[in-house]
């Protein structure tokens, strides 16, 4: 089962970071690999513990749905999605916030399993985990550039 751990440092503080990462809108939209949005359950706002949302995205050319649920949550500190039914044999995601002198460390650990025994395997090594590995780094830059346009726009309305 491969694991993929990321960390990014993020200039906001850790609650502002911990929220826009559960906001079902930060997840969607053209700019990441996947053309990916919200067609089921929880399809805007934040998602709490308990929650699911089903996603319809497109992974390496292959349109597919995939239905996680928020398992895990300690705000502001961590919360866990794990896949309910989607192409993975598995896959739980946490997600962890601490924080720094900067703002806040972001660190994404993504464990999958991938189905068609063998077949995944080969699958893994050859392509798959390096594309897992792009588009958690891709969604970790998508939270900062968010979590830091808010702080900026929260400053701009002060001065």
């Amino acid at each position: 089962m491969p694991t993929i751990e990321h960390e990014i440092s993020i200039n906001a503080p850790i609650q502002i970071c911990f929220d826009i990462a559960r906001t079902v809108e930060v997840h969607e939209g053209k700019t990441m690999l996947t053309k990916q949005i919200a067609i089921g359950g929880v399809t805007a706002g934040l998602m709490e513990y308990g929650d699911s949302v089903t996603w319809q995205s497109t992974h390496l050319g292959i349109k597919q749905t995939l239905t996680s649920r928020i398992i895990e949550m300690v705000r502001p500190y961590h919360f866990t999605d794990a896949m309910v039914q989607g192409a993975f044999q598995s896959f739980t995601h946490k997600h962890e916030f601490f924080q720094s002198d900067t703002g806040t460390i972001m660190k994404d650990t993504f464990s999958y399993q991938s189905p068609f025994g063998i077949v995944g395997k080969a699958a893994d090594r050859l392509f798959l985990e390096k594309y897992m590995i792009r588009f958690i780094a891709s969604h970790a830059e998508k939270v900062k550039r968010a979590a830091e346009a808010e702080i900026a726009a929260h400053q701009n309305r002060l001065s």
